[in-house]
């Protein structure tokens, strides 16, 4: 009788440890491989005309184009499509595609990006001497408030006793396994009061000009005000945080390009609202990736992060942390931050207190979706799910 049973290999690399366990030479592992890694591509702004020589080609070599009834009878300008394909057949379709019309060739370049970076993992980045080698485990940034009516829910009370406290949370951090830290003064969780750029120096430069010097881990400073960026920049801050990606003031790209600092750029939003949510994050990503490139500074120090709780309601928020993985076509890291956020008290209906198991669920499944980086408050207890789920997941 014949065994039978279902490969759940779900990248190139375990569906190539299966090809060694049965002897597939590695010239055949190498012509195979694209056949068997399935691959899926939204295009959008794209012609009717030019949809409609995409499909037939695509048909040609064995994948698909799905097309709207109006897009596929020519009674749209302009709309999507689907590509569905092996690695192989892209290959082939990106052969030809550059001599073909209607802004065909301008997609062969934007299809061979995506693909190249799927391929490649994001480069390394050293931050205060530490490399972070993208892709090898998750890291794990500790969140430090300064709000007065935030830390980690104690309250404040005069700046001696706060260097302090910040002090010995910083300890903590480092000793629960935490990678770098994450500083901000002001709230930023949406109905927060906005509060001045001096009052945020106030709060953030003691504290930062001590930490900066105590700790061995890097700083990442969250803010989104050109003056702060600088002067924390200046006072010891290793990365700078923008829940605005850049994009809210034009400022904010030449100090971190100024400064050579990585940067992570988040999508944010005043109101929620989507037609295509995935592509709208993708979209902004993209932005504020390419205008931190245009002022100067390196690819490799951008970190994107999609904004969980930012401009979403609770099913946006879940439907980004399950579909995680389609920023990878976008080649940077990826920071997830889900930690203790509304979405979990949506789901479990609990307090910010009460979050933690909630929380421990949207890493894990982050992790999976291809989450680089974790932004949480219990650093202890995270960095024990990170390591459980990468050993699950990146071996």
């Amino acid at each position: 009788m014949f065994s039978l049973r279902l490969l759940t290999a779900s990248n190139p690399e375990e569906i190539r440890k299966e090809f060694a366990r049965i002897g597939v030479s590695p010239e055949g592992t190498e012509l195979m491989l694209g056949k068997g890694e399935f691959i899926v591509v939204k295009v959008g702004n794209i012609s009717a005309q030019a949809a409609n020589i995409l499909k037939q080609e695509m048909l040609a070599k064995g994948g698909e184009v799905a097309l709207g009834k109006q897009m596929a009878y020519l009674g749209a300008e302009k709309g999507e499509a689907i590509i569905m394909g092996t690695r192989t057949q892209y290959q082939r379709l990106l052969d030809m595609l550059p001599r073909q019309p209607f802004g065909l060739s301008a997609l062969a370049q934007d299809l061979n990006r995506l693909l190249r970076d799927l391929d490649q993992r994001p480069s390394p980045l050293t931050i205060k001497n530490r490399c972070f080698e993208w892709g090898k485990r998750t890291y794990i940034m500790g969140i430090i408030n300064l709000t007065p009516d935030s830390f980690s829910g104690a309250g404040l009370f005069g700046q001696e006793h706060l260097i302090t406290k910040v002090l010995r949370q910083a300890e903590t951090f480092f000793a629960a396994g935490a990678d770098l830290l994450d500083i901000g003064a002001e709230s930023t969780r949406p109905g927060a009061t906005p509060v001045s750029e001096e009052e945020e120096k106030e709060r953030l430069l003691p504290v930062l000009e001590i930490l900066a010097k105590e700790t061995p881990l890097p700083i990442s400073v969250d803010t989104y005000k050109p003056g702060v960026a600088k002067a924390a920049l200046a006072a010891g801050a290793d990365v700078i945080n923008d829940i605005w990606g850049l994009q809210r003031d034009p400022e904010m790209a030449k100090v971190v390009a100024a400064a050579q600092a990585p940067v992570i750029v988040m999508h944010n939003k005043s109101t929620p609202g989507y037609t295509d949510l995935m592509a709208e994050v993708s979209s902004f990503l993209r932005a504020s990736m390419d205008l931190a490139i245009a002022h100067g500074l390196p690819r490799e120090k951008i970190i994107i992060d999609p904004g969980i709780g930012f401009g979403k309601l609770p099913e946006d928020n879940l439907t980004i942390i399950n579909r995680l993985d389609e920023l990878k076509s976008l080649g940077a890291p990826i920071l997830l931050g889900v930690s203790r956020k509304s979405v979990i008290g949506h789901v479990l209906n609990l307090p910010v207190d009460q979050r933690l198991e909630g929380t421990s669920a949207t890493v894990a499944i982050g992790i999976c979706r291809g989450a680089d980086l974790i932004r949480v408050h219990d650093v202890k207890e995270m960095v024990r799910v990170a390591r459980m789920t990468d050993a699950l997941v990146r071996r």
